[in-house]
């Protein structure tokens, strides 16, 4: 509200300026004293005017807002305000035509009211101006939360539907090594609380450390390793520079599994997934040999993470694929 207000005294301000500097050129031979006298005197009916418009303003809002009928509500404004102006015009001008230097003739009262007229025209408008700013800022501003809302909610239901199905398949890796090789399982058991560990320590996280990331991921490719017994290969080369920078939360592991999930992982054609930086990106990369049958897949998982990526980065992730390679490129922040 007292914004709105500065903007109106400013606009009013400006357009009293103009028409004082255009009064000078129109009448150069009045005094300099009659000058000063009337800025000084045309300037508190600024004023009055200015809070007369505001409380039109104010009190329209109430009766009858722009949302009712927008062209409407303006000239219901315009009317009311130019009224008030006029009207306050003929009262000054009947108690102080005699003491006015210059004859009014019909020629100027009709310019004098055509000024009014522009002047009144301005601010209605410019106030209608700043009001509709104000609500686009507002309402683009709660298209952006709600984009970052649903970025969230959908991010969050990835990894709800990552970590049952990872915590399935490795339950049922641990289960056949029990019997196989206990000290296996042990050692299995012991990699499966560390990588549960960091997703509960960062699940509220907006972005980690990607050494911290890389740390995490070490031991869930140990339990992936225990899990496809040399049908996965997952290559690690990071400069230091881009350890320092970050990621969201849980992406290589969304993205590694990912990779998992769409090709075909044997001793006899094993999965290669390299994880190198490159150009201020993070780039997982696989080589293609598709499944012909996907469990479990809605196809929705790298898309939502573009997608989380661009609301809350404003970074895009790119996807590039060709006959024997899939790449992700992660922003780094």
């Amino acid at each position: 509200m007292k914004k709105e207000s500065r903007v109106l005294f400013i606009t009013m301000a400006c357009l009293y300026i103009f028409f004082t500097v255009l009064k000078l050129y129109t009448f150069p031979n009045l005094s300099m004293a009659w000058q000063i006298e009337g800025s000084i005197f045309g300037f508190i009916v600024l004023i009055v005017i200015m809070l007369s418009m505001r409380v039109v303003d104010m009190v329209l809002d109430r009766l009858y807002p722009y949302e009712r009928s927008l062209v409407l509500r303006l000239v219901i404004q315009f009317a009311i305000s130019l009224v008030i102006v006029l009207t306050l015009r003929e009262f000054i001008f009947h108690f102080t035509k005699s003491y006015l230097p210059v004859k009014v003739t019909r020629e100027l009262y009709i310019v004098a009211t055509a000024a009014h007229i522009l002047f009144i025209a301005t601010v209605v408008l410019t106030m209608f101006g700043f009001r509709f700013f104000n609500k686009w800022k507002e309402t683009e501003l709660k298209k952006e939360v709600l984009e970052k809302e649903k970025a969230t909610v959908q991010y969050d239901n990835l990894k709800n539907q990552l970590n049952p199905h990872f915590l399935f398949n490795s339950l049922t890796s641990l289960n056949s090594l029990i019997f196989e090789n206990p000290q296996l399982a042990s050692e299995f058991l012991h990699q499966l609380s560390k990588v549960y560990r960091y997703v509960l320590e960062n699940k509220d996280k907006t972005v980690v450390s990607l050494s911290t990331e890389v740390n995490f991921i070490s031991h869930y490719v140990q339990l992936l390793s225990s899990r496809f017994d040399g049908g996965l290969n997952v290559n690690i080369k990071l400069s230091e520079a881009a350890l320092d920078q970050h990621i969201l939360p849980v992406t290589l592991q969304i993205l590694i599994e990912n990779a998992i999930k769409h090709n075909i992982t044997s001793t006899d054609s094993p999965l290669t997934i390299d994880i190198y930086d490159e150009s201020g990106y993070l780039v997982v990369q696989n080589n293609l040999q598709v499944k012909q049958i996907i469990d479990t897949s809605n196809k929705q998982g790298l898309e939502n993470l573009k997608n989380l990526y661009k609301v809350l980065i404003e970074k895009e992730v790119m996807i590039e694929q060709t006959q024997d390679r899939f790449s992700v490129k992660i922003p780094l922040i």
